[in-house]
């Protein structure tokens, strides 16, 4: 397909419109996520108007992330909107120009923001987001927030699984420290089946490279007596970035991380379903943006041909909405594995590309 100047001419006011739009929804989440936060911690901590600037400033990246898509919905739409207003769209149709020759390159470009956001925003996003827990955290240091909720973790190989429970944990120059801390330990018989070989209880562990520094530490073995000690190493597969990963939500950690997750938990015993469906999710983006650009495109010169255009904000709302419940909806059925994790992660995207298509197919030919 050949790029001309009225290719290049539509990308650029998509792009700007975009741009609009993203510059628009990103003040508006700083303005709400100072107003949270100047609520949540400010009225709980003595804590100065620029700590505030700075936790929202670490805070907005991941939320804008995940709104990227309703703002390449809202800004495309924005920007052919204008272009009919202007009759610029009449003139290029006049002028037997296809709607496709200037969709597609949009949509292309999309496509590649997508898989910038993917490659490189998302572990920058992921970055400030873990940061922004850790700064509230000390900000918050030793005033009542949420009740504390009890810590379960699990580590193990081919030999062994290790089950830990904790009351507490916080971050200490960087080490990940659990207090409060019991550990189930089994070996694998013969036929690869756990059993329950002993029991430690320590006052804390303390995550170090390769092993768990305990102190404080009760053992006890089935059948026999508890044996104190003032302090136990006990070998591990996890490091202070992989133990966080099991405290966070799959959509707090970084893309390239993610497969590394979804090892250690299936290594581990548990079930990586919601990383996988995460990590699908994340390398469908870019199909994602691209039908984004496309619905909007269809969606707007269909209204423009109908004279619908004082109808088009509200649609373009309802088109938002469909697509945020369809996407949950696809998630939840998946996490209740009545379909699989591919079909929930690709399905919303293609379902939104074929839907843009489709009408863009019937409004150039009726």
């Amino acid at each position: 397909m050949r790029f001309g100047r009225i290719e290049a001419y539509v990308l650029s006011r998509s792009l700007l419109s975009v741009g609009v739009a993203l510059a628009v929804i990103t003040a508006v989440i700083i303005l709400v996520q100072f107003v949270e936060l100047s609520r949540s911690v400010g009225v709980r901590a003595e804590v100065s108007v620029a700590q505030l600037f700075g936790l929202t400033a670490l805070g907005t990246p991941s939320l804008v992330l995940v709104l990227l898509p309703f703002i390449f919905l809202f800004g495309s739409m924005a920007a052919y909107v204008s272009l009919n207003r202007r009759s610029e769209l009449v003139a290029m149709r006049a002028a037997g120009v296809s709607a496709w020759r200037f969709i597609l390159p949009t949509a292309a470009a999309a496509a590649f923001v997508g898989v910038i956001s993917v490659t490189l925003l998302n572990p920058l996003a992921a970055a400030s987001n873990a940061r922004f827990g850790l700064e509230r955290a000390q900000i918050m240091d030793n005033y009542l927030v949420d009740a504390p909720e009890d810590i379960w973790l699990r580590q193990g190989d081919e030999r062994s699984q290790i089950v830990i429970h904790a009351k507490d944990r916080e971050m200490v120059d960087g080490t990940v420290v659990l207090r409060g801390v019991s550990l189930f330990i089994y070996q694998k018989n013969e036929d690869g089946v756990p059993e329950f070989r002993r029991r430690l209880e320590a006052a804390e562990a303390r995550l170090l490279p390769g092993f768990w520094r305990l102190t404080d530490v009760r053992e006890a073995a089935a059948g026999e007596s508890s044996v104190r000690s003032e302090s136990l190493s006990l070998r591990s597969s996890l490091d202070s970035e992989s133990a966080l990963e099991r405290f966070a939500s799959p959509q707090a950690i970084a893309f390239w991380r993610l497969p590394a997750a979804i090892r250690t938990t299936e290594q581990a015993g548990f079930s990586a379903s919601r990383y996988q469906l995460r990590f699908q999710q994340l390398l469908a983006t870019p199909l994602l943006f691209a039908a984004m650009t496309v619905l909007a495109a269809a969606f707007s010169l269909r209204l423009a041909r109908l004279g619908g255009l004082a109808g088009l904000a509200g649609g373009g709302v309802a088109l938002g909405f469909v697509f945020f419940f369809l996407n949950e909806f696809a998630g939840a059925l998946a996490n209740a594995d009545i379909i699989p994790l591919v079909a929930a992660a690709w399905a919303p995207p293609l379902i939104a590309l074929l839907s843009g298509l489709t009408l863009l197919c019937y409004t150039e030919d009726g």
